[in-house]
């Protein structure tokens, strides 16, 4: 249902901060790989922070873990949807499912190699 109104309206705005705060607890009290990959942000990110020279560089290392952590989101809401629609198992739903895996799948990847690309220089 669309909304009326006003679309900046300051609360609207707390509304959507707060379901967007929702949206991260549900992440965390119901996934373990989001509460895995969370706890890895909060190391990461610092040291990314702290490692990286100059903006670009701090960029190329917290950048990409961020993106982690939304597309797990992203994946969990898919596949919360998924089991509510269709609770048995459908061949479509376990492809959207394993494409929702294969994409943080594919930005821990990326996590890997911008670290490395940015970091194995410096140590090799």
């Amino acid at each position: 249902m669309p909304g009326s109104g006003f679309r900046g309206d300051p609360r609207q705005l707390w509304r959507a901060f707060r379901w967007s705060m929702s949206g991260l607890r549900a992440g965390w009290r119901h996934e373990a790989s989001f509460r895995l990959e969370a706890m890895l942000t909060v190391i990461l990110v610092p040291a990314g922070l702290w490692l990286g020279h100059g903006a670009l560089e701090k960029i190329a290392l917290v950048f990409p873990i961020i993106l982690v952590l939304s597309v797990e989101l992203l994946n969990s809401a898919i596949e919360a949807v998924v089991d509510k629609v269709s609770p048995e198992f459908h061949e479509l739903a376990g492809r959207a499912k394993d494409m929702g895996s294969a994409a943080v799948f594919l930005l821990l990847v990326l996590v890997i190699l911008c670290w490395a690309l940015v970091l194995g220089p410096r140590f090799f």
